[in-house]
C-alpha cells in the first residue's frame, strides 16, 4: 500500500511539473488580434506585448543569470522579476476590482513558480479586461492598501505605471542576461508577437 501511495505522489508530481513547462505558458506568442479597436482591447493589447517580452527575457534564464546584477547596488534579475510580479499583481488586481495589498505577501520563492505566476497574472487580466464597455473601464481604479491604509488611482496610471513598468524592467533583464553572456533567444519578433524556433 506504502508504495503505490509513493507511486501516486511521483506520478502526480510529473504531471503537475509536466503542465508547468515553458511550452504551456500563455504568451510565448501575442493572442490573436481584437476583432474590435476599443480602449479595453488596446489596454488587452498592451498587456499582452509586456507578456510576451517578459516571456521570452526569462525564458532560458540559468541560477547563474539570475543572481546577476549590473553593480553592487542594483537589483539582481531575480530581484527585478520578483518586482515585475508584483506589478502582475496590481494589474491583475485592478481588472479583478480588488484591492492591491503591498507589498505583496505570496510572492513565490521557486523561479519556476515566480515566472508562472507573472505570466498567469498577465494572462488572467486579460481575460478580465477583453471587451469591457468604456463604462466598465472607468468603473476600475487601482486601489493599494499598505499598512491599513488605501489609497486610489484611476485605471490611466495603469498604463504609465504597471504597463510600462514591466516593459522598462523587461528591457532591463534582456540587457542584464546580454551582459552575463546569455541573450535573448534568436526569432524573437516583437512587433509580430511572433518567434521563430
Amino acid at each position: 500500500m506504502r508504495t503505490l501511495i509513493i507511486l501516486f505522489f511521483l506520478i502526480n508530481t510529473f504531471a503537475m511539473a509536466q503542465e508547468n513547462t515553458s511550452s504551456e505558458l500563455p504568451f510565448k506568442s501575442i493572442p490573436e488580434d481584437a476583432t474590435s479597436y476599443v480602449a479595453s482591447n488596446i489596454l488587452v493589447r498592451m498587456i499582452e506585448g509586456a507578456g510576451y517580452r517578459f516571456y521570452w527575457a526569462t525564458e532560458g534564464l540559468t541560477s547563474d543569470d539570475l543572481k546577476y546584477k549590473p553593480s553592487d547596488s542594483g537589483q539582481s534579475i531575480w530581484e527585478t522579476v520578483e518586482h515585475i510580479y508584483g506589478l502582475s499583481d496590481i494589474i491583475r488586481n485592478t481588472s479583478m476590482h480588488t484591492v492591491s495589498i503591498r507589498p505583496p505577501a505570496d510572492t513565490p520563492t521557486d523561479w519556476a513558480a515566480l515566472r508562472m505566476k507573472t505570466l498567469r497574472y498577465l494572462e488572467d487580466a486579460t481575460k478580465h479586461l477583453k471587451n469591457k464597455s468604456p463604462e466598465e473601464l472607468a468603473a476600475l481604479e487601482i486601489v493599494f492598501e499598505r499598512g491599513g491604509k488605501q489609497s486610489t488611482f484611476p485605471l490611466w496610471n495603469m498604463v504609465n505605471g504597471p504597463i510600462s513598468d514591466i516593459m522598462y524592467h523587461t528591457g532591463q533583464i534582456v540587457s542584464f542576461r546580454r551582459t552575463n553572456g546569455n541573450p535573448l533567444p534568436k526569432g524573437v519578433n516583437v512587433f509580430t508577437g511572433r518567434t521563430k524556433e
